[in-house]
């Protein structure tokens, strides 16, 4: 059995515990690995690396940084199909997705290599007689990221090349499920000249994370999961002094006008729906059909029928397994209580059978038409391939519905009209929103993150406010007076003259 191990200080380790978790291929149903999980002195041993090395790479040029991150991206670039392979291999998206999720993760590294212009500061000459102001931006120290198994690549790619380029050296804690990826990007930051000790990964599971969070030399933390999680991680980390941004769950609505085009819409609300088996939080899991929709109904049905599920191996495969035997055990459950709570089942995928891989943990896609929102089918976060449609009677009642949920992190708009979608944009209480477009996730060089209770800490992840929050400022006042000017103190508060 092959053993994924930690990578500490520039090489890999076992580290010292003996607690290890099983690592699946999701389409076989077969473990092909074990994880090791980390104990307290294993997470210390990481912290300790990146601690020391920040000594040096926080003092170390702009110029050095951006060479290694150009080194960096161009490595990831030539082996994105290894990496897509491995997360496809773990997680079970399609090797197609997968490559997309790098693409886009790269996206932020591009974005990184541009660190000299955003650390760049401000220059206000003379603001007093004789007097200068200017700001800058140091980073902050040791950089955590908890990331979920759903992104393997993408997610840790938006923290960590933020925060290195900002002069931070990281400790990575990926999920236990599909850990490989972060391995490999380990190896190539090294490959790249990367020191020892600014980039490490720990792998492990609520032991791990409460060691992180506790470690008094950790200076910041970035989370991206569930809500429940992300609430106590926000809590205990600031409450030990960390800058904490959490990213939550959500419950994404697209909004479908009378006046859209049928079969766009319905094209891409299977994409949006069921790309990546449903596991990505911001697939779209409700639709909030406007009006008559009988039509709308039966050709989203249609289409989701025609999705071609498989391993996510098979090029012909567009949709893959779900992580776990548990995953698939839970949709299935939400699904049956949808039905048995008055929804009506207008495509099934609960019996779907994968010829070659009947051990899988497949869920085929699913349309649940006539979905109230007291039902558990649509208060409940599913995180599979599964689309619930509800039914308003106009725009400002759909408004109303997305706003009246607990979470905020994306939504998106299927009109023909304008002044429709721009007082959707208005009238949402939504952190990212789509107008024509389901799954509105901005490019790197804006910032990703919801409201309400898909968000917790005041700062997006990547884009500007990564750079913010990786960083602090300092304000510099200066003088260099001439001695034979008047230089004369005083014991107001002083004042500009």
């Amino acid at each position: 059995m092959r053993t994924i191990t930690h990578w500490i200080g520039g090489k890999p380790t076992a580290g010292s515990s003996t607690r290890t978790s099983a690592v699946w291929n999701p389409a076989t149903g077969q473990q092909q690995a074990e994880v090791v999980l980390a104990n307290p002195t294993d997470v210390d041993e990481a912290v300790r690396a990146a601690a020391e090395a920040f000594q040096q790479w926080s003092q170390s040029s702009l110029s050095q940084r951006t060479k290694i991150l150009f080194s960096f991206r161009e490595l990831v670039n030539a082996r994105i199909e290894d990496i897509a392979e491995i997360i496809s291999d773990e997680h079970g998206k399609v090797v197609s997705d997968a490559r997309g999720e790098v693409q886009r993760g790269l996206e932020v590294v591009e974005f990184a290599c541009g660190i000299a212009t955003l650390l760049k500061g401000d220059y206000s000459d003379q603001v007093s007689n004789g007097v200068d102001l200017y700001s800058f931006r140091e980073p902050l120290g040791v950089a955590v990221g908890i990331t979920p198994f759903n992104f393997p690549a993408m997610v840790p790619m938006w923290m960590y090349p933020v925060a290195i380029a900002c002069g931070n050296t990281f400790v990575l804690k990926p999920s236990e499920r599909d850990p490989s990826a972060s391995l490999l990007a380990a190896e190539l930051w090294a490959e790249a000249g990367l020191p020892d000790g600014v980039f490490n990964v720990v792998h492990g599971d609520k032991d791990a994370v409460d060691a992180l969070l506790d470690h008094p030399d950790v200076a910041s933390v970035s989370f991206v999961g569930s809500t429940p999680i992300a609430k106590y991680i926000h809590h205990r980390g600031t409450a030990n002094g960390k800058r904490v941004q959490a990213l939550g769950g959500a419950k994404n609505h697209a909004v479908i006008l009378p006046d859209a085009d049928l079969d766009y819409a319905s094209d891409h609300l299977v994409a949006a729906a069921f790309g990546s088996a449903g596991e990505r939080c911001m697939a779209i899991s409700a639709a909030v059909a406007v009006g008559p929709s009988e039509d709308l109904v039966a050709a989203v049905a249609e289409k989701a029928r025609a999705v071609r599920v498989g391993s996510g191996r098979d090029p012909d495969s567009e949709m893959g397994p779900v992580i776990s035997g548990a995953a698939r055990d839970r949709i299935v459950g939400l699904i049956g209580t949808g039905q048995s709570q008055g929804a009506q089942l207008t495509l099934d995928g609960r019996d779907l059978v994968v010829p070659g891989f009947e051990d899988g943990f497949f869920v085929g896609p699913t349309v649940i038409d006539q979905v109230s929102t007291s039902m558990d089918v649509y208060k409940e976060e599913i995180f599979g391939p599964v689309l619930s449609v509800l039914h308003v009677e106009d725009a400002d009642a759909a408004i109303r519905l997305i706003n009246s949920n607990p979470y905020g992190n994306g939504t998106a708009i299927f009109t023909s009209s304008g002044e429709a979608a721009r007082r959707f944009v208005r009238g949402v209480a939504v952190g990212m929103i789509g107008v024509n477009v389901p799954i509105p996730v901005p490019m790197a060089y804006y910032s990703f993150g919801g409201w309400k209770d898909s968000l917790f800490g005041d700062k997006h992840v990547h884009g500007p406010e990564g750079v913010s929050f990786y960083t602090r400022a300092k304000v510099v006042t200066a003088r260099w007076p001439h001695v034979e000017h008047d230089n004369a103190a005083s014991l107001h508060f002083p004042t500009a003259r």
